[in-house]
């Protein structure tokens, strides 16, 4: 797709830039102050927002999720085995794998995409040490269930909660669940710091310890106290992060009115489902998801596509059908038969700014084209 056909298409992910003005003056105050980065007064400021936004007493801003688990499960000392839904980005699997821990795959409750935390008490074995759960399109987990199952086999608890940013579970917004969560800040994030990302926790002890990793260890200016990386946010990230707060509740209104209107255009389609949250007022609705029927799921993404609409095959085929698990022998029988079906069936649509009443008649008469054609 050349440049201009992609500038002109409707894409799942695509960015909603704040007000161009106070990115631009928050960008003149980072240069004024010479601070670039080393947790950077706009740095400090944007974790402090965080934290009374969520309601949560720590917020420990990152260069990206993947390195925010990373050093999280580094900081909780995962070793052996962490048990994961597969359907979920393969970054959740990877982090994991990259530090020599084995994510262990659970399959997931056909209706809601979550983890079912029915199927996890029987892949615990004497070598597991964590569950990392994925509140998957913003949708809150059993948080009971697992703090039950977690307590119980005395597991860590954590959560890679990318998509659920702005979101709740009952009247508490999602971030202070469990041992610590890790909040996506991507460009293609309903809040965005451009690339980026934060841990959450209530614990003091492992935020402390969540800062000095992700300085390299250091307390100070000569004294190392922990194994560390290079894991810090940069000011640059966090003054676009600081504006695009400001805007937060004002892009999630929109992408609920464009939820209202997908279910609204769709409802005469028995064979399109639209992924129903089971309250209106909890999502961030950055994801538009929809189940349509396995056998034509593939051709209908590449009739979207040759019309400009972008969508997005959502997390498939399952992170145990990737690589490096596909090939992997110990993986091979590997029963996930709620991920593998889901999986088949999932087509995101856009959502954010870029949509609208004139977007939402594209989507609907590309949609309309195919049936006919089918």
């Amino acid at each position: 797709m050349s440049k201009s056909r992609l500038r002109k298409a409707l894409h799942v992910g695509r960015p909603n830039i704040p007000n161009k003005e106070k990115i631009l003056s928050k960008l003149s105050e980072v240069l004024d102050n010479k601070w670039l980065t080393n947790n950077g007064p706009l740095v400090q400021e944007l974790e402090h927002k965080i934290q009374q936004y969520l309601g949560i007493k720590h917020c420990i801003c990152v260069c990206n999720a993947t390195i925010g688990l990373e050093i999280l499960q580094r900081a909780l000392d995962l070793k052996g085995e962490v048990i994961i839904p597969s359907f979920t980005f393969i970054a959740t699997a990877n982090s994991l794998r990259w530090q020599k821990i084995r994510p262990v795959f659970c399959d997931i409750q056909s209706d809601s995409h979550l983890i079912d935390p029915d199927r996890i008490e029987e892949l615990i074995t004497e070598k597991t040490s964590a569950i990392l759960a994925v509140p998957i399109w913003g949708q809150p987990c059993d948080y009971p269930a697992l703090e039950k199952i977690a307590k119980k086999y005395s597991l860590k608890l954590i959560f890679d909660s990318a998509h659920a940013f702005g979101c709740k579970a009952g009247e508490k917004l999602i971030g202070g669940f469990g041992d610590a969560e890790v909040f996506s800040f991507h460009a293609t994030k309903v809040f965005s710091t451009g690339e980026g990302g934060a841990i959450t926790t209530n614990s003091d002890e492992l935020a402390k310890k969540l800062r000095f990793m992700r300085n390299f260890g250091f307390d100070g200016f000569d004294k190392t106290v922990c194994l560390g990386t290079n894991a810090k946010m940069s000011e640059f990230a966090a003054a676009y992060g600081l504006s695009a707060l400001e805007e937060l509740q004002s892009v999630i209104d929109h992408n609920a009115e464009i939820y209202k209107g997908y279910i609204k255009q769709f409802s005469q389609f028995d064979e399109f489902n639209i992924l129903r949250y089971p309250q209106q007022n909890y999502s961030n609705h950055q994801y538009a998801v929809a189940e349509v029927p396995a056998d034509f799921r593939d051709n209908l993404v590449h009739h979207f596509h040759e019309n400009d609409i972008l969508v997005r095959r959502y997390f498939h085929p399952g992170c145990h059908r990737l690589e490096p698990y596909k090939s992997d022998p110990s993986y091979n029988k590997a029963r996930l038969p709620n991920t593998e079906k889901v999986a088949s069936k999932i087509l995101v649509f856009p959502t954010g700014y870029q949509m609208n009443n004139e977007g939402m008649n594209r989507v609907f008469d590309a949609y309309t084209s195919f049936v006919k054609k089918k």
